[in-house]
This record gives structure tokens, sequence and C-alpha cells, in this order.
């Protein structure tokens, strides 16, 4: 991440005290939903603070996006074991998306429904390493989070083509509709079970 990025990540559930806003949101959350969602906004206070900000409640939109506070950008992901938060002053980046994902290979059928032919041809020449559909999967939902922070609006598999890099760590983004960007750039790493993948839009 960029020094300008904030990030905190923690395999526990943290415990922290909801806003009104935030426990709305919530609604009746079955207890999983509910640990996921409290450590998710633990972990987005202690990012704050990094940025010198305060604790504020970081509600939800319409579809399910984290709303940061004035001049603030953020992300927020989890998965089973994982839960983490980046956020960056608007002033010094556009969006910012991450993932995470348990490394482990994706159902049967799911990679041909969120990754094109070309995009699996490129994934089969890269041998063995990394659950590589999950990183392209976990690269893909960084980006549609970074797209929507930028734009308000979603996206569909076949609007991304991903292509991974598999020994530097990165990935490369192309976009096959109209917006602020045409392509977008990102990280991957896989650490003690978890795929974590991430894009940062600077100014």
């Amino acid at each position: 991440m960029p020094a300008t990025v904030a990030a905190v990540a923690t395999r526990a559930d943290l415990s922290s005290e909801l806003f009104a806003q935030e426990a709305r949101s919530l609604g009746s959350a079955v207890d999983t939903r509910r640990r996921e969602f409290t450590t998710g906004r633990a972990c987005a206070r202690h990012a704050l603070a990094r940025l010198g900000l305060p604790a504020v409640a970081v509600g939800s939109g319409l579809h399910g996006e984290p709303l940061w506070p004035a001049g603030v950008v953020g992300s927020i992901t989890h998965c089973a074991r994982y839960r983490a938060c980046a956020v960056a002053r608007a002033q010094d980046v556009r969006a910012i998306g991450i993932d995470a994902e348990v490394d482990a290979p994706l159902p049967a059928g799911v990679l041909a429904t969120v990754a094109s032919f070309d995009e699996r041809r490129a994934l089969a020449q890269h041998g063995a390493g990394a659950c590589w559909d999950r990183v392209l999967f976990s690269a893909k939902e960084a980006v549609y989070k970074a797209w929507f922070a930028l734009t308000a609006r979603g996206l569909e598999f076949e609007d991304v083509d991903v292509r991974i890099d598999p020994a530097g760590g990165t990935f490369a983004a192309r976009l096959h509709v109209d917006g602020p960007v045409r392509a977008l750039d990102g990280r991957w790493a896989v650490c003690d079970g978890i795929v974590a993948t991430s894009v940062v839009v600077g100014r």
C-alpha cells in the first residue's frame, strides 16, 4: 500500500461499540454477520485514527458499501478468519478497493462464470503456486470496489479483464465500460491461507 493509505487487518474478532447508524445497517443480522461487521468497523476506526481522524459512524449504502466521512475514501473486506480495512484522505487517493478470500480453489463451475476464455487460458499457464482462480476472483472484487467508489456504478464480471503477474505480486485490469478510468493496477499476496488483493487509484 502507498504511504498515504492506512491499513489495518486482524484474524480475530474485535469488539467495538457501534454507532446507531451502524447498528441500523445490521438490522437483525445473524451472529456471524454481526461479528464480521463489528470487527470491520473496529478496523475502520483504527485505520482512521492512523490518519489522525476521530472515530465516526461508518454506515452502509444501498449496495452494502461503507459510507465514509467527508474527505475519506476506503474499503473493508472480510472472510473466514480475516478482516481488514484500508483508508486514505480523498485529497491523496481517489478510490481504494480491497478484498480477502480463503486460499482455496473456487467451487466447481464458478471460474467459467467469472472469467473469460482468455483469462482462464492465462491462468492455466501459471502452473503451480497460488490458487490462481481464487486470486483472479479476488482481484476482480477489489477492482469492483474501487470502480464503485469512483462511479457509484456496479460492474459485471465480463466488464473486467484481469491479467495476473504470478511472480511480481501484481495484476493489471482492463475495463470494457466507459468511465473515468479504463485500466487499473493492483497487488495480490497469499499468506497463511488468505488471498488478499488491493487496488489504489491515486490522484
